[in-house]
């Protein structure tokens, strides 16, 4: 395989050895194996890529060095919800439920149909939860309070509560069977 030298094997070893990301380090690695004169069946052993791959590498490398061996951005489906939709939205997530929500907490499904109803977005349960994702937002819930409870209330049921707790009866293990009928293991009728 014929490698164009844009970097000498000591640099392209200092390289490999500095390179954070492990795609392009194997990349460099395959590069270098390839400057030495290695086989390509030798190359795909060594890095555990397929023929093409290897080839791909050195080709990308011959015609514009190391830059090409980079990763290109890989811009994927656009979102659903527009960009300046984004704003709004995280308006309407702060506020809470609502009457029409009918929930008390916003769970998925909910967001789902606010995303639908307000914004005229279909979203899958997960495409919601990759939104909340990526606009910063975890999977965790404070725990839902009842609208009409009284904290003052709950604090002087803790204080006047009996702090011993009354045990209950331990079980009492289940009489054996006395119809005399033993059922050994897989002799049940599987209706054939």
């Amino acid at each position: 395989m014929k490698v164009v030298a844009h970097h000498s094997l000591a640099e392209l070893q200092n390289l490999y050895r500095m390179e954070r990301t492990a795609r392009l380090a194997r990349r460099i690695q395959g590069i270098y194996l390839a400057q030495t004169g290695r086989r390509c069946s030798e190359i795909m052993a060594v890095t555990g890529t397929a023929r093409r791959t290897v080839q791909q590498w050195v080709a990308k490398y011959n015609r514009g060095g190391l830059d090409e061996l980079f990763d290109k951005p890989r811009p994927g489906q656009p979102t659903k919800l527009p960009r300046n939709s984004e704003e709004e939205f995280l308006r309407r997530l702060e506020q809470g439920p609502t009457r029409a929500d009918g929930v008390r907490v916003l769970n998925g499904p909910a967001i789902q149909r606010i995303l639908k109803r307000e914004f005229g977005q279909t979203y899958s349960l997960g495409g919601v939860v990759d939104l909340l994702h990526r606009l910063g937002y975890s999977y965790l819930c404070p725990r839902p309070r009842h609208e009409q409870a009284d904290p003052a209330a709950q604090e002087e049921f803790k204080k006047t509560f009996p702090a011993s707790w009354i045990r209950s009866k331990p079980n009492t293990p289940a009489k054996p069977s006395k119809s005399g009928s033993r059922m050994k293991p897989g002799s049940v009728n599987k209706g054939r």
